[in-house]
């Protein structure tokens, strides 16, 4: 196994339990699922329960010609599951279960040789609530190749002590604005606008690089000593699960494995991310027709 343009992704799987239907998810494996229909080699490490819905999500993968290598399976804990709650907008809520499969994930020879053959290890903070996952992840990043830290707070599973644990482990990070603001509140208002908060960061932490979303308003990437600013694309949403990781993983390879000019790595993002939110389901089918219907409708 070779690490050229192979992404590996760390942390949860799980069903995200809607009103009417449930949908297989997981930040994490919403970003590997992208990158995977997208061409580049991906894996995840992981863990299901030995159960029904254990069993539909691998046939799910299966299906999908996800590669398995890095899933493990946990006799007594069951596998994850969220209950998703949406507004009129869209805008989701959620409800996270808890001990499940992804809280025991274990430090195997698997997951290592994968971390080890991949060009870039993505990891969220959510999967860091119980000890073992997180110390399996911690035992892990060590030997990445470039890492990549995908904020993603949900109360009330962190503390700021854990995240910037987690940013002296990471080259580049990605969160949205409110994440950003909420981090950076303790600064006494010192920093009170999104470039100065986010240079402040960058400095703090010695990050690689940067990108900050604004949900309809698009995104900046802070980038090589260069700010890049997108302005997103008007859509009507859909829902808006799993639009921020379609938006990461597209990020990721365009510009960590395909190596685009930040500013198209950027603008691609962002039209894959408003296609997401345009459909149903984080996981949704989105062809190059979408991209550029968007792209000629942002040039009118």
């Amino acid at each position: 196994m070779k690490n050229k343009g192979r992404v590996v992704c760390f942390g949860e799987i799980l069903w995200d339990v809607f009103p009417n239907k449930k949908v297989i998810g997981g930040a994490p494996l919403n970003v590997a699922l992208r990158l995977h229909s997208q061409g580049y080699p991906t894996n995840i490490i992981s863990k299901v329960g030995d159960d029904s819905e254990g069993s539909e999500a691998i046939q799910y993968l299966k299906k999908n010609k996800f590669p398995l290598q890095g899933i493990q399976l946990d006799e007594k804990l069951p596998t994850g599951e969220v209950k998703v709650l949406l507004d009129t907008q869209g805008s989701a809520t959620y409800q996270i279960t808890q001990p499940v499969a992804w809280d025991a994930i274990s430090y195997a020879p698997e997951a290592l040789a994968l971390v080890k053959a991949s060009e870039v290890f993505v990891f969220g903070s959510l999967a860091c609530r119980s000890p073992q996952s997180k110390e399996t992840l911690l035992s892990l990043v060590k030997y990445a190749a470039f890492s990549v830290f995908d904020v993603n707070l949900r109360p009330p599973f962190y503390t700021e002590k854990l995240l910037w644990e987690l940013f002296q482990h990471s080259d580049f990070v990605k969160m949205n604005d409110e994440e950003l603001f909420e981090i950076t509140s303790g600064l006494d208002g010192k920093l009170n606008d999104l470039e100065s908060c986010a240079q402040w960061l960058m400095e703090e932490v010695q990050l690689k690089g940067l990108c900050v979303t604004k949900g309809a308003n698009g995104a900046v990437l802070f980038f090589k000593g260069q700010s890049y600013n997108h302005s997103g694309f008007k859509i009507k949403v859909a829902d808006t699960v799993g639009a921020g990781d379609s938006f990461l993983a597209t990020l990721v390879g365009a510009l960590f494995v395909d190596k685009q000019s930040p500013m198209e790595a950027l603008e691609r993002a962002c039209a894959i991310g408003a296609v997401v939110a345009s459909k149903v389901g984080a996981n949704c089918k989105v062809n190059e027709t979408d991209i550029e219907n968007l792209f000629s409708k942002k040039k009118k």
